[in-house]
């Protein structure tokens, strides 16, 4: 379970675990999904990315956790405060190396190495670059690589598109 702890990839996949997608795109309309809705699926989730230890049991209370976990990560990044977020204390603790470094006890098992990035990322700058789409029918979760950080839309192809194209019809209609 060693994870880059400053590579935002593993958080944006967590939240992206709530799909809010309900737009139609190339003919196919998406439905929202949400694929934490049991303690199996969580272990499953996890599981595929190397979090849990194979026959690792979860319980229902873990399941909470990461849901609640997910809300407030999606509400830090519309809103800024995350209340919620005060319940996963982080601490500093030492290294191999012989310095510092960030450490989560959630005793939820495969919540710390997200809660780890996530105030890596924070301390660092980057957290800023991990975004929600602005598109209401969207909110996909991405990181934002635009060379000045303004990037609004998970893809300019989908909801950047289809958000100037409503824009454009209004201003012409």
């Amino acid at each position: 379970m060693n994870i880059a702890v400053a590579d935002l990839t593993l958080v944006e996949q967590f939240l992206n675990t709530l799909d809010q997608r309900t737009f139609r795109w190339h003919g196919e309309k998406r439905v929202a999904a949400d694929r934490l809705t049991s303690v199996e699926a969580l272990y499953e989730w996890l599981e595929e990315h190397d979090l849990v230890a194979e026959g690792q049991r979860l319980r229902p209370a873990d399941l909470a956790a990461a849901v609640a976990l997910r809300t407030a990560l999606r509400e830090a990044l519309t809103d800024g405060a995350a209340r919620a977020l005060a319940e996963f204390p982080l601490r500093l603790a030492p290294d191999p190396a012989g310095g510092l470094r960030v450490t989560a006890d959630s005793g939820v098992p495969g919540l710390d190495p997200i809660l780890e990035t996530v105030a890596v990322n924070v301390a660092s700058g980057g957290w800023h670059r991990l975004k929600l789409c602005a598109a209401e029918d969207c909110r996909w979760a991405f990181h934002d690589t635009s060379r000045n950080g303004g990037g609004r839309w998970c893809t300019m192809e989908a909801c950047g598109n289809r958000t100037k194209t409503r824009a454009y019809r209004r201003r012409t209609s």
